[in-house]
């Protein structure tokens, strides 16, 4: 089921374990642009449901540094830590309908197993089909096939995830709600048309698209925009120390990111501040020119 193109809901969703940098700020600015240009909504949600990686303090930061670059968000702040009851209702539906099992295995077990997609391990299904576990986990039982599905930037998308990634986590070891599931149920309990976002997560999207499935849930349209890359080609994180964004560098952050979204502004629009220059990016956007953004370099 894909959205309905009357109404356009989009969001942003970074994690609070440190600062927005460069490489977030082009996410950013790809979702709120064009959720503006639909004329729609562009929600916030703070994805703090990883308790021991995330702290009040980044997500203070992220607030201020979205509104010092005038990426105002619509309706209330979401954060998932105060979500923990949506989430567990969801993993009972799946545990029911039998599309979740449970999961002895620990990190150790799994040490031997070939990396997945997303760099984790591939799981081999030891716990698929016994029912003597005690559950450190819950897993999505994984169908057998190609996913495919139509990306707005990168086109057709074919992935096996039984074969890429195997039966993926839902309920973690510590207790916490894993991420493709927590996204997966605030995307349709927020009412999410359209996902824009950066291509390190387009292979999360079949994973989340087989959830939707198995929920009944609606499946929004999604858009992965290009990565900015450090000077070693990888891509700007927090884990390879990208540099913050500065409040007061907001116009100069802004054109930079435009530019790498192949939306260069004219020097008047520049001139006249943040807000002209941000009326600028919606009257002139066009997601498709995304798909050209040069893969350049920043610091």
């Amino acid at each position: 089921m894909v959205a309905d193109s009357a109404t356009y809901v989009g969001r942003f969703a970074p994690s609070p374990t440190g600062p927005l940098h460069k490489g977030s700020l082009v996410a950013a600015l790809a979702s709120w642009l064009d959720a503006r240009a639909h004329g729609g909504q562009w929600l916030l949600r703070i994805e703090d449901v990883d308790a021991p990686r995330c702290s009040k303090a980044a997500a203070d930061t992220i607030l201020h540094q979205l509104e010092a670059l005038g990426l105002h968000w619509d309706g209330e702040l979401t954060w998932q830590s105060l979500r923990t009851g949506l989430y567990r209702a969801a993993l009972d539906r799946l545990i029911a309908d039998d599309f979740a099992y449970a999961c002895a295995c620990s990190r150790r077990d799994l040490e031997d197993q070939p990396l997945s997609l997303d760099g984790t391990r591939r799981y081999p299904g030891t716990c698929r089909d016994r029912f003597d576990v005690k559950p450190r986990a819950w897993r999505f039982r994984v169908p057998a096939g190609d996913l495919t599905f139509d990306d707005q930037l990168c086109g057709p998308v074919s992935i096996d995830v039984a074969r890429d990634v195997g039966d993926f986590v839902l309920w973690r070891a510590d207790g916490c709600c894993a991420y493709q599931l927590a996204v997966v149920v605030d995307d349709a309990d927020q009412g999410v048309t359209d996902v824009v976002r950066g291509t390190d997560l387009l292979t999360s999207t079949p994973r989340q698209m087989l959830l939707q499935r198995a929920l009944r849930m609606a499946q929004p349209r999604y858009a992965h925009v290009p990565l900015v890359l450090d000077a070693h080609g990888e891509k700007l994180s927090k884990q390879t120390l990208a540099k913050p964004l500065d409040p007061r560098d907001a116009v100069s952050d802004l054109v930079e990111a435009l530019r790498f979204l192949n939306h260069a502004p004219p020097p008047e629009a520049i001139a006249a501040g943040r807000d002209a220059l941000l009326a600028w990016g919606i009257a002139h956007w066009r997601l498709s020119a995304c798909t050209r953004a040069p893969a350049t370099t920043t610091t």
